[in-house]
């Protein structure tokens, strides 16, 4: 992100120490606005040992600032863990409002504002990232996700699957110079990206909410399982399809699926 506030320049100039995800990505902002506090490196891999210094030089009345490379510290990073430790020392935490990803993706998404679900980064394993996934199948609002670049492409498809045709955008590079916003329904965004590959940045995805009555795969499986109780497969297939409006293909590759795996009988 390169949008910073003069309130938080002012607090970056009073630190005494300065915490940041990559040193080197912070002594360059630093550097540009003449801010000669120290940085120390503060990230997943040092949380650990470097917040007992930090309590420490709290207590001894100094200014310590937590940065991070791109959105907004404390969200999906180690952060949080700082600030739960500063809180139960006595000590003070304030925050510096900026440029938040999320919000920034929800902003220019064109999906529903009024009530949205901030679910953070998914599972990377295909399996683990689908069943993670139908937790938020019912989630009031618009729900966003953030993915690494180079899974975008298997995160879609996942999407896809557990949630069908819903409104999305895929938003990255959010308030750099080569901010983008591709929209369009998951199905479409997932071929597009499978054939255009991974996109390179930081992003975030923002989802539609499901409608009221949407037909989606947990209430086909339980349609499926009930008719095929007394139907063969094809003829529940082309009962569930007609009521629900899903293609005869798709029911038909889920009922063949459910029987295969045990779950029912033809």
């Amino acid at each position: 992100m390169r949008d910073i506030t003069l309130r938080a320049l002012d607090v970056l100039g009073a630190a005494d120490l300065v915490l940041a995800e990559d040193t080197r990505v912070t002594r360059r902002l630093l550097d540009a606005y003449d801010i000669k506090a120290k940085v120390r490196a503060y990230h997943d891999h040092n949380a650990e040992r470097v917040r007992p210094d930090v309590l420490e030089a709290l207590a001894d009345g100094g200014i310590i600032a937590l940065v991070s490379d791109a959105g907004t510290p404390m969200v999906s990073d180690p952060g949080y863990k700082l600030a739960r430790s500063v809180i139960d020392e006595g000590q003070h935490v304030i925050a510096i409002p900026g440029a938040s990803a999320a919000l920034t993706a929800l902003c220019i998404a064109g999906l529903p504002t009024d009530c949205f679900t901030f679910a953070g980064f998914p599972p990377s394993r295909t399996q683990a990232r689908e069943t993670w996934l139908q937790r938020y199948e019912r989630v009031p609002g618009s729900l966003i996700i953030y993915e690494g670049a180079s899974r975008i492409p298997a995160a879609l498809a996942s999407m896809a699957k557990v949630f069908g045709p819903r409104p999305a955008a895929v938003c990255r590079e959010l308030t750099k110079f080569y901010e983008e916003a591709r929209r369009g329904n998951l199905e479409e965004l997932a071929a597009h990206y499978a054939e255009a590959g991974a996109p390179k940045g930081e992003v975030v995805i923002v989802i539609g909410a499901a409608p009221p009555d949407v037909w989606d795969n947990p209430r086909i499986d339980a349609a499926l399982r009930e008719a095929m109780i007394n139907l063969r497969v094809k003829e529940a297939s082309a009962r569930v399809a007609d009521a629900s409006g899903w293609t005869k293909r798709d029911v038909y590759a889920r009922a063949v699926s459910l029987k295969h795996s045990g779950k029912d009988e033809a």
